[in-house]
């Protein structure tokens, strides 16, 4: 039965593909990733259906998106270092380059004219023009040897971008933070933050764009960046959180940008441990702990702030559970299939739209009954983007 849904899928979304450009706002639209397939579905998010099929975007297997401020063009950053310009309302690929060798993730900048993208390999930011993905500068990493004793560059991760024209950045190896400041696009202006914590993984920026927050692999612990105090060094906060604990061994590590913001909290996941950090953002101090079914991957808010969703690791990747923010407790866990990787909410925060890669499908669930409503067969879903995030900083 599911091989012929997704063959009537299949000749319907060609039959779209060829069609004209569709005429019409794109407010309630997004992408989901196809990862094993290298393409991608555009959805409509009211009809919870799917408009386009897309292919040819390369290796999607940790696969990411922003959006230009029209809502109008996706540009999608590949693991194997291809940076895609889409235009969802024809479903079509405008521009592809293939920018380095194992890319990571990217952002577009405050005015929606640059593209900045960040490399494990060969390391460094480049950043594109976002009308024609034309280069417009290759900044490089931080040597560091590596185990052969080769000179490299640092990888870079978390990269995000903020207010004034800037991104920021960590660099895995090094252990720094950088503030690239692309006011003048020809002449880059970066300011450096060294020692920032061991092995920076990844990093979050909050909603407002003042404080950039580096996960640490190498120690318990996060290295957290004032951007409104630039001068300041960043500063090391939940310092020995796990600090007298047995250690369990890491199975995925958590994705920072989904992280949770919500009033006056912040819900972390703890790396390698079965619980989410509740964190007071006056202070950036613990103010508690919630037990969990693993060890989580995306911690997200819904846009109100009223629920936390979380998902898990393997061998736990089967389940989601919802988080009260203000009761502190869970009051749901649903059984959602193996291979869950991502959600999205839709824009005011009354769905949530879930990848479940291993059932073939997005699970669409209502978040005041906190029921299913809706399954869409997508190939292998992976991370899931909604155009809302063009007017969102650090998404």
């Amino acid at each position: 039965m599911r091989a012929v849904l997704f063959l009537i899928s299949g000749l319907l979304l060609c039959g779209q593909s060829v069609a004209e450009c569709l005429t019409r706002g794109t407010g309630d639209l997004g992408i989901v990733i196809e990862r094993a397939a290298g393409s991608l579905q555009v959805l409509d998010t009211t009809a919870h259906a799917t408009l386009f099929r897309v292919e040819g975007l390369g290796d999607l297997s940790h696969a990411s998106a922003v959006y230009s401020r029209d809502g109008r063009y996706a540009f999608v950053f590949g693991r194997d270092g291809g940076l895609t310009k889409v235009d969802i309302l024809c479903g079509k690929i405008i521009n592809r380059v293939v920018q380095g060798g194992n890319s990571i993730g990217g952002a577009i900048s405050q005015n929606g004219q640059l593209i900045a993208v960040s490399n494990y390999d060969p390391g460094g930011v480049k950043i594109f023009s976002a009308n024609d993905l034309s280069l417009v500068a290759d900044i490089p990493a931080t040597q560091v040897t590596d185990r052969d004793g080769n000179l490299r560059g640092s990888k870079t991760v978390g990269l995000v971008d903020t207010t004034g024209q800037r991104f920021v950045v960590s660099l895995y190896d090094s252990g720094e933070a950088w503030v690239i400041d692309m006011h003048n696009p020809a002449s880059p202006q970066i300011q450096r933050y060294t020692g920032i914590g061991s092995l920076p993984y990844d990093a979050l920026i909050t909603p407002d764009g003042r404080y950039y927050i580096s996960g640490l692999f190498g120690q318990d612990g996060l290295a957290l960046l004032d951007l409104w105090h630039p001068e300041n060094p960043p500063r090391l906060i939940l310092e020995n959180y796990g600090h007298g604990e047995q250690k369990l061994p890491v199975y995925k590590m958590p994705h920072l940008e989904g992280w949770a913001i919500a009033g006056d909290r912040a819900f972390l996941p703890a790396v390698g441990r079965h619980e989410v950090l509740i964190v007071r953002r006056q202070d950036w101090m613990e103010s508690g702990r919630i037990k969990v079914h693993g060890q989580p991957v995306f911690v997200m808010a819904r846009p109100d702030g009223r629920q936390v969703w979380v998902n898990f690791a393997f061998p736990d990747n089967d389940t989601i559970q919802v988080i009260d923010t203000e009761t502190l407790t869970i009051v749901k866990t649903l059984q959602t299939g193996k291979g869950t990787l991502h959600m999205e909410f839709t824009p005011r925060g009354e769905e949530v739209w879930i990848s479940v890669r291993d059932l073939d499908e997005v699970q669409v669930y209502d978040t005041a009954t906190l029921s299913l409503i809706h399954r869409l067969p997508v190939d292998k879903p992976s991370g899931i983007f909604f155009t809302s995030r063009a007017h969102q900083t650090g998404l």
